[in-house]
């Protein structure tokens, strides 16, 4: 009953022989997944002309659980074995996994350390043992990227990075990169170990120096962080992050809300945070399907003058539409709150508008306002967007897409009101450069307000190949 329950055939009112076909695959993998790499599914139908009906019988001969004798590893002349072997999920002794081997796949790709991988499988020594032959075509994973261009918010901009995201063939990832624009100059160094004393614990470091220039006021930070994560489940993750930042506020407008001037001088910020993460995305740029989720819980107060919680979460899923054309639904939240009395400076609040909220909105133009009428940032938020990415040049990783945002933000005393949600909608370009991704969308306000212009605003990304 419970393999009956997997068929598809069962539930058809007429005879289908594909989808039989199809079947006889998935009672194969159920089978593979449980180690019988062998297994013999053998359908046999009995017509029966006088009542246009046919049985069908399937006869399975599973075999001997395999499991692996040996996994040879060529093509890696850089890339230690090590490296490749963790990220198989299987190991020599093991029961053959058909799951886990379609999962060791997929992670050699996502390393982004190979031009090509090729899994071959080969009876060994006896019947109920594999040999695994693993073929690597190794590429390049260091960069020297030098570039520029033009953003909605940066305006124009330089950056630049020096990495190596296979570091003595172990696997680590050293980035140096800078990014100078009129509104950011940001300075960053950062070191990744994914794999800590060799269990799946990612580590990391960092230092960053970090100017920017709000609307009202300038900020100017430096600062460090450590961080590691570990798997819990299957693509699931959990990181802890702590960081210290000294943030120097100043050039603030006469016309900006008392909030703000409030935080002239010297803030210091001592914080941690944890995020679990769910990603099982097929890539990590222009996915066609699976499902990137996260929520993410954050203190800081530990020392310093800035004191708050704040909590956001994240849901975004990938699916195959129709002739090549893929959809993504996104939705995400948010919301923050002073702690013991201490500082909730406004540049950690939400702001919404630009090409990564509500395009057509200019950066941070959709807020709330206080007690006298200033602008501030709201304490929280919610933001959906769905897309439709239509591919036009696949090779060239040019794709179309069709978008529709809503969302908004909420001061301290009000209620998240679904009925009170900003609107837009466009269209745009995304292309996967050898520089990185680079993104051409046009937003339009679907309900104006006040001198707000419907007619919409192009926005340009460039994001750095980092």
């Amino acid at each position: 009953n419970e393999l009956k329950d997997e068929l598809a055939i069962t539930k058809e009112r007429f005879f289908n022989r594909q989808i039989l076909q199809n079947d006889i695959v998935t009672l194969n993998d159920i089978y593979s997944n449980e180690g019988y790499a062998y297994a013999q599914m053998v359908p046999n139908l009995n017509q029966d002309n006088d009542n246009n009906v046919v049985h069908i019988s399937i006869r399975i001969n599973k075999g001997a659980p395999v499991y692996f004798e040996r996994i040879n590893i060529s093509g890696n002349d850089r890339t230690r074995d090590k490296v490749i072997r963790r990220q198989l999920e299987i190991g020599e002794g093991e029961l053959f996994s058909g799951k886990k081997l379609k999962r060791g796949m997929r992670n050699l790709h996502r390393l982004g350390y190979f031009d090509d991988v090729q899994l071959d499988t080969r009876k060994g020594s006896r019947d109920d043992r594999m040999v695994l032959d693993v073929d690597v075509k190794e590429k390049s994973t260091g960069s020297l990227s030098l570039g520029g261009g033009y953003s909605s918010v940066e305006k124009f901009f330089v950056q630049g990075s020096i990495q190596e995201r296979n570091l003595f063939g172990y696997g680590l990832t050293l980035n140096l990169k800078a990014n100078v624009g009129a509104t950011t100059k940001r300075f960053n160094l950062d070191l990744v170990e994914p794999w800590l004393f060799d269990i799946p614990l990612s580590a990391g470091v960092g230092l960053y120096r970090w100017n920017y220039d709000y609307n009202t006021y300038e900020k100017e930070s430096m600062g460090g962080s450590v961080r590691a994560g570990y798997p819990i489940f299957t693509d699931t993750r959990l990181f802890l992050k702590y960081y210290y930042d000294i943030a120097e506020v100043d050039d603030i407008d006469e016309d900006a809300a008392q909030s703000i001037k409030e935080l002239e001088g010297k803030n210091i910020t001592s914080a941690v945070s944890t995020t679990l993460r769910y990603d099982s995305r097929n890539r990590l740029f222009y996915a066609t399907h699976g499902q990137d989720h996260r929520v993410n819980v954050e203190y800081a107060g530990i020392g310093g003058d800035i004191k708050f919680w704040k909590y956001t979460g994240e849901l975004g899923v990938y699916f195959p539409l129709v002739k090549g054309l893929v959809g993504f639904l996104h939705t995400e939240g948010g919301y923050v709150e002073e702690h013991s009395g201490g500082l909730l400076p406004d540049y950690e609040k939400f702001y919404m508008g630009g090409i990564h909220s509500l395009r057509g909105f200019d950066w941070r133009e959709v807020s709330t306002t206080d007690a006298s009428g200033d602008e501030i940032g709201g304490n929280k938020y919610i933001q959906f967007n769905a897309e439709i990415h239509i591919p036009l040049l696949i090779d060239q990783g040019i794709l179309g897409v069709l978008f529709y945002d809503t969302g908004n933000v909420f001061g301290e005393d009000d209620r998240i009101d679904l009925g009170d949600l900003r609107q837009t909608a466009g269209y745009g370009i995304r292309w996967n450069s050898p520089v990185g991704p680079i993104r051409l969308e046009r937003g339009h306000i679907l309900d104006p307000q006040g001198d707000e212009d419907s007619g919409g605003r192009w926005e340009f990304a460039m994001e750095a190949s980092f």
